[in-house]
């Protein structure tokens, strides 16, 4: 078995910034789609995590709001969800989109360069993951061919989103409005995973975002039958290390 190679991703430019135009062709012939796949690296999963990607699997799951503590594992298993997808064909493309607000405490200033230079780390989170389950040649045809996607929130208003699965990221940091604006998008054959952390919010004046109260008004039986639903990690369910979990513990009494 050939040795996985991490990809290493130079600058902006190798990923798709994309304005919601332009989407690929699929067709649906065998031939034609065994080309499209590719291999998703399957990881040690916990059994709190299978259940989260079986949920985020099943074709009647259309939106998850998911919320818990740093290194849960929400943003990996979203974007593990979205390209085993992706591979199967049963969507189009996986787009990440998160808030582009920085962090309440510090700010970073003017940056140098172009849009695409200024945005280079605002990818990053999303590049780190695909280079945890893809490897480097594929995930370099995925972009060459439009398959995957990012951008902040504020570039979905007036888009519709059809056979896409989306990785909303760090949505405690998003408004009601900006979250509302997101859902709104969603057209036939779209799923929407919603990632969020309450204790990590960098909203100004003790704003603490829409996330909460979406997550709550959908955590009922009726939406769960139409397809939406809650879940939610606590301490016990950190997998990043153990340091980390004794750390959040602690924090969180604080």
């Amino acid at each position: 078995m050939a040795k996985r190679k991490s990809a290493v991703l130079e600058s902006f430019q190798e990923i798709d910034f994309r304005n919601g135009d332009g989407m690929v062709p699929w067709v649906a012939d065998p031939q034609s789609r065994e080309k499209k796949s590719f291999h998703v690296q399957n990881l040690k999963w916990t059994k709190k995590q299978k259940q989260f990607i079986d949920l985020g699997l099943n074709p009647d799951t259309k939106l998850i709001f998911v919320e818990g503590p740093a290194g849960t594992s929400k943003t990996i298993m979203s974007v593990y969800c979205g390209l085993r997808m992706l591979s199967s064909g049963n969507v189009k493309e996986l787009t990440y989109i998160r808030s582009a607000v920085e962090s309440s405490d510090a700010r970073l200033g003017f940056l140098p360069g172009d849009a695409d230079d200024k945005l280079h780390f605002f990818n990053l989170p999303f590049l780190d993951k695909l280079n945890e389950l893809v490897l480097e040649e594929e995930i370099k045809k995925l972009q060459k061919a439009k398959r995957v996607s990012t951008y902040p929130v504020n570039f979905s208003r007036g888009m519709s989103w059809n056979d896409r699965c989306i990785v909303f990221d760090e949505c405690q940091n998003s408004t009601l409005k900006e979250i509302v604006t997101v859902l709104t998008r969603i057209g036939e054959n779209t799923k929407i995973f919603l990632c969020a952390d309450n204790k990590q919010t960098d909203l100004k004046n003790g704003n603490r975002g829409g996330f909460q109260k979406l997550y709550d008004l959908f955590s009922d039986d009726l939406s769960a039958k139409k397809g939406i639903h809650s879940f939610k990690f606590s301490h016990d369910d950190i997998m990043r290390s153990e340091i980390l979990k004794y750390i959040i513990k602690k924090v969180d009494n604080v």
